[in-house]
């Protein structure tokens, strides 16, 4: 029997997901909960999600929070969804707008932006640890990574359906080996770094932390779980035995990386021909260094990055995966996940934990495994993948995860604070109703639409009566007012470049590289690998765009919590530290776009320091400046600069946080 005809058969003769009454609640087959019927609610139900919030606040002896005012509100969501400030044009017109629908007119314009693919694709980029260097020592760049980021940004804004999304990244190049867009997909699989041993190589050790990178990846990224223990003994919590995590990587054993160039063959001679000459020049002069000391050292140090900053671009490729036969890894189950100590050969098999009992191990040489692992993670009655995704997508609105821990739904997870609404909701993500009508199952703006439309997501910041609720519900796990939060690393640069009125909005393309402190360029291990971008106005475009390296993180994006990508970061977090104001006060970036942001001020709101106090508060907060904080800025005007009010605004509350 054909592999996929074998796993046809399984899920048919059987439900793969059965689970045994024990089983953890998150592996336990998913229901759609009938929703609250509530007969004097405390709020507004506006979608269902309210009536599972509100069952809940009623059962904690909670009330909600009152409804933010319209300024909150479209500044909250506009960020929400796009990452960026409303204009205080987008502000007027929804103030203006009193229509029952101006509200969710707002929301599906956010929706159709591009904007929005650009700031939820960073979402998702944190989680696959994306980045396009391979870290280490040496750090080498992936020539054509960055078609992943685009094509993750392209596949939100197309509300691509969730579970072709996932297909597409684990077995894209096996799905359609021909099409571009299915092997850039694939390079979900590369994203892992990398480590290029000079000399001497343990070549099995190397491979095994390839297929290790592969395999937890795709476990913690689609099921939420955290397999990686088992890689040297069974797993002391969950369900995964030593040998279920070899299996598990067994659907790997064939796939090695592939870099697919995109260029003509006479471009890709003559680049080669050079980049061979340089290098042959570079090794020589390399050997020598040895025994040079002084002037001399100093000269062929100088000639040898010399050599290495002339060395032409790569060429422009695909950054991909593909499965090789004849150079199948076989996989071995491995004592303590030492490659010395190999133990019985194993074939692909899914993992126990999420199939319980109904799954056997496919032949060594299946053809496709990866397509039938991402077919099961996909299929509807998998208990992990939908509820994983809506987890995620809720934590990414309201801060905290349904399940505060969303890379792992394990033993030693959280547990659900709202189980019945979280499996509504993947219910409704792999299987419900659609709106607008023409919408696909697996809409993941269908259940931003449930949440940001909800009256839950609605709520004001500040409840009238927190005192007690602070006493009840401390963590606000309830959700009985809405959760303020400081904007990401790259909300903040990017909307300092918006309200300076110098950000770029130009979409995809290779990456930029912006100018840093040269002594971070020398701790690289070459100075080549950090080649600025010749064009300025490159470097203002959002910071999605920004060349993701793993060996160098811009120090203002380091400050405000951007992770590093060494892992999948599920959750961004947000510290307090006196770096943060030494950025937002003395750093290059900040005076820089300070500068601009004067400049704008004056040429918009004149001469008159009230107008230009007033138009910078519109720009920074949404909202016009209270009176007092009118008339402290306009006093300061007086003996102060407008770049320094620029500088100040910057580091207000009002325009770092969202309510």
């Amino acid at each position: 029997m054909r592999p996929l005809a074998f796993i046809v058969t399984l899920i048919a003769a059987a439900p793969v997901f059965a689970a045994e009454p024990e089983t953890h609640w998150s592996l336990r087959p998913r229901t759609r909960p009938a929703v609250p019927e509530l007969r004097n609610p405390k709020g507004t139900i506006r979608t269902p999600v309210d009536a599972f919030i509100l069952a809940r606040l009623e059962k904690d002896g909670l009330s909600p929070a009152p409804e933010a005012d319209k300024a909150t509100l479209i500044r909250r969501v506009t960020f929400d969804l796009t990452g960026l400030p409303p204009t205080p044009a987008e502000v007027d017109a929804f103030l203006k707008d009193t229509s029952a629908d101006a509200y969710e007119k707002v929301v599906n314009r956010l929706l159709a932006s591009e904007r929005y693919g650009e700031k939820w694709g960073r979402h998702w980029l944190d989680l696959v640890r994306y980045a396009e260097s391979e870290g280490f020592e040496y750090d080498r760049h992936r020539s054509g990574a960055w078609r992943y980021r685009d094509y993750v940004i392209d596949s939100f804004n197309r509300d691509k359906p969730y579970d072709r999304f996932v297909l597409e990244q684990i077995a894209g190049d096996e799905i359609d080996p021909d099409s571009d867009e299915l092997r850039i997909a694939a390079g979900f699989n590369r994203l892992g770094p990398v480590r290029r041993n000079a000399g001497n190589q343990d070549l099995a050790f190397s491979r095994n932390e390839v297929l290790t990178e592969m395999a937890d990846a795709t476990a913690t990224v689609f099921l939420g779980l955290t397999v990686a223990c088992a890689r040297c003994h069974d797993h002391k919590f969950d369900g995964i035995a030593l040998e279920d995590y070899y299996s598990f990587q067994a659907f790997w054993g064939a796939t090695h990386e592939h870099d697919i160039v995109k260029a003509n063959p006479i471009a890709e001679a003559v680049w080669k021909a050079k980049t061979d000459t340089i290098q042959a020049e570079i090794k020589k002069l390399q050997k020598t260094l040895t025994g040079l000391t002084g002037d001399v050292r100093t000269q062929a140090e100088k000639k040898l990055k010399e050599l290495e900053e002339s060395l032409p671009p790569p060429l422009p490729a695909i950054s991909s995966v593909r499965n090789v036969a004849a150079e199948r890894t076989p996989i071995h189950v491995l004592k303590r996940g030492n490659t010395d100590k190999k133990g019985a050969l194993v074939g692909p098999k899914l993992l126990e934990i999420g199939f319980r009992g109904k799954v056997a191990e496919l032949p060594i040489d299946t053809a496709n495994p990866r397509t039938i692992l991402a077919r099961a993670i996909v299929h509807p009655e998998n208990p992990l993948a939908a509820r994983v995704m809506v987890n995620r997508i809720w934590q990414w609105h309201f801060g905290t995860g349904i399940v505060d821990t969303t890379n792992d739904f394990g033993v030693n997870g959280g547990k659900p604070s709202h189980p019945e609404l979280l499996d509504w909701l993947a219910c409704e993500l792999a299987n419900g109703r659609r709106k607008p009508a023409g919408e696909s199952a697996w809409s993941v703006k269908h259940i931003h639409r449930l949440i940001v439309l909800s009256s839950t997501y609605r709520q004001a910041s500040r409840h009238p009566d927190a005192k007690p609720a602070k006493l009840k519900d401390p963590s606000n796990r309830s959700l009985w007012h809405f959760p303020r939060r400081r904007l990401t690393a790259e909300e903040v640069r990017d909307s300092m470049l918006m309200i300076s009125g110098r950000l770029n909005l130009k979409t995809g393309g290779p990456s930029v590289v912006v100018p840093v402190d040269n002594d971070l360029v020398k701790l690289l291990y070459a100075p080549s690998q950090w080649v600025v971008t010749p064009d300025p106005k490159e470097h203002d475009r959002r910071s999605i765009y920004l060349l993701a390296k793993r060996n160098l993180r811009l120090p203002f994006m380091e400050a405000f919590d951007q992770p590093d990508a060494a892992t999948s970061c599920s959750r961004r977090e947000s510290s307090t530290h006196a770096l943060q104001a030494l950025e937002l006060l003395n750093g290059s970036l900040a005076n820089n776009l300070a500068e601009s942001f004067a400049a704008r001020l004056r040429k918009e709101a004149g001469a008159d320091p009230a107008a230009q106090v007033e138009l910078a508060y519109r720009l920074a907060a949404g909202r016009l400046p209270s009176a007092k904080e009118k008339e402290l800025a306009v006093a300061f005007l007086k003996t102060g600069s407008l770049k320094e009010f620029a500088l100040a605004v910057f580091n207000l509350n009002a325009f770092l946080y969202v309510d």
